[in-house]
Parts: C-alpha cells; structure tokens; sequence
C-alpha cells in the first residue's frame, strides 16, 4: 500500500521538475528524495520519469499517476479536515432521539434551530422513539442524545437536564356530562373511562401518573391504550373516554373534544434532555442548547 508521503513526494517532484527544489519544498535533504523516488518506480513497476540532466520530465505513466495521486491526497486532506472539524462539533453526523412530548412542548425544534445555526456542518438525524429505548441506544452507542420523559433510575454514565415543564389538561368528549360541568374537580373523576399511555412502554411513567389521580382524588379506569397524541385526542373525540395531554396541546384538539384545567392536579409533563458522558463535541453542544432554552 502507498504511504501519502510517498505520494507527496512524487507530485512534489513532478510539479519543480527538479529534485534540488523539490527536496526544498518538502524541507527534507536531496539524496533521499532521489532514492525515494527509485523506491516508488520499482514498487510501481514503472518509469514515471525521464531524466535529463537538470531536469525530471514526466513520462505518460508518469502524467496518468500525477493525476491519480492528486486526487487521493485532496482526498486525504478533505478526510483530515472532516474529521478535524467532527472533533470540534462542526461536521460529521448527530442521532437525535425524541418523544412526543418534546415536540409540542417545541424544546425539540428551538434545540434544532439554534444548533442547525451555529454548526450548519453537522448532518442531523431524527429518530422518534420511546424513553426506555432512547436510554439504551445512548448505551450502546447508537445514539447521541435523546429527549424522554422519564430519567432512569441509574443514570450514572449520563448526563440529564430537565429542558421542557408543562401542567396537563383534562380532553373530555363534548356530549360528556362533565364537559359542561362549570364546578369540575378532580374527585369528580373517579371511576371514569380514560385513554392513557401503554404502560409496557414506561412502567413507571403509569405508576407515577396513577399515583397523582390518587392523591388527586380519584381513580381512572383505563379502558383503552394509545402513543399517539392525535390518536389519543381523536379517541376522545369518539367518546371512547378521558385522556390527560399536555398543555401545549390544547390549540390541537379537534371538533368533539373540551379541554379543561386541572388545577389540583399534581403530576406535570416534563422532558428530559440526556447524553452520555463520553459524548462527541456535538451532541455536547445540542445538550447545552436545549438547557440554554429553558
């Protein structure tokens, strides 16, 4: 295999037609220059060279091998530069996780923005995904940073900042007898139907939310289980049941449904930014953008 100085060698050579001020370019002595070059004729098999007495012309091999190294060191160079700049943050390529929940709450998009700005270089790839996953992705390495709802309990080898805060609303079908109800409380909410997450996709995202009915005053009874935010709006619209979503939500609700307040309510929809220690320059800097924004 070529070594790349070989080749710089060679073009530098080439390009003085004289190994005296070819040997000065390089900053390296003549002789060796000159015995370099034999090497790399031998090891081609070829004459790449006429030699006069002050002069080295090229040969026709020897034009067709200019040509061909040119291209591999620019190529090596622009290799060099790229990797330079993904150590810098400035290039190479960013796998971003996110829940639903970042997107409405917009901590997502004002992230991308800003990043997209300042490093126009980074090539950005989205991926929706659960929190459990995203946390395992960032693992094993592939993933850069995620945005999720629920921390883990063992984040050690992580770094979690808290980038998006919201109450929840309460989506009630229109023709239910509690969406009129100007006297609504929490208690008032026991026993009723409701959509709510999946809990095989979070365990303890359900249980946190069962735990704040219950201190609220009342128990859900959860007849259907949905991921969607469209979905679950498009459910209660069907008078399926109740279902809680976040605040930023309520300009999305279609025809059918009623959103209301939940004051006493004390669970709050949160999203979490998180990365791991050993991070690129990259997604250390989208990390410190998404707290930037908060």
């Amino acid at each position: 295999m070529l070594e790349l100085w070989r080749l710089a060698y060679f073009v530098a050579v080439a390009e003085e037609e004289n190994v005296g001020r070819a040997a000065t370019r390089l900053g390296v002595s003549q002789s060796p220059l000159s015995q370099r070059i034999r090497e790399l004729e031998a090891g081609l098999g070829l004459v790449l060279f006429h030699r006069e007495r002050k002069r080295l012309r090229l040969t026709a091999d020897g034009r067709l091998f200019l040509d061909q190294a040119r291209t591999l060191l620019a190529h090596a160079d622009g290799v060099e530069r790229q990797a330079r700049a993904a150590g810098r943050g400035e290039g190479g390529r960013l796998s971003v996780g996110f829940v639903e929940g970042a997107v409405h709450a917009g901590v997502l998009g004002r992230a991308l923005r800003r990043f997209r700005r300042e490093r126009p270089g980074v090539r950005i790839e989205l991926r929706a995904m659960r929190s459990g996953d995203q946390v395992q992705a960032l693992g094993d390495g592939a993933l850069d940073i995620g945005h999720i709802y629920t921390p883990p309990a063992d984040s050690s080898g992580l770094h979690v900042a808290l980038v998006a805060e919201e109450p929840y609303r309460l989506a009630i079908p229109a023709d239910h007898p509690l969406a009129a109800d100007a006297a609504l409380t929490e208690a008032r909410l026991d026993g009723e139907a409701f959509i709510a997450l999946p809990e095989r996709g979070n365990p303890q995202a359900r249980a946190d939310w069962i735990a704040a009915c219950r201190a609220a005053g009342f128990t859900p009874d959860v007849q259907v289980e949905a991921i969607e935010p469209a979905t679950i709006l498009g459910l209660v619209a069907a008078g399926v049941g109740m279902a809680m979503v976040q605040e930023s939500l309520v300009h999305a609700a279609p025809t059918g449904v009623v959103m209301r307040p939940l004051p006493t309510f004390p669970l709050r929809m949160r999203v979490f930014a998180v990365v791991s220690e050993r991070a690129s320059a990259s997604a250390r800097a989208y990390f410190e953008l998404t707290q930037a924004q908060t």
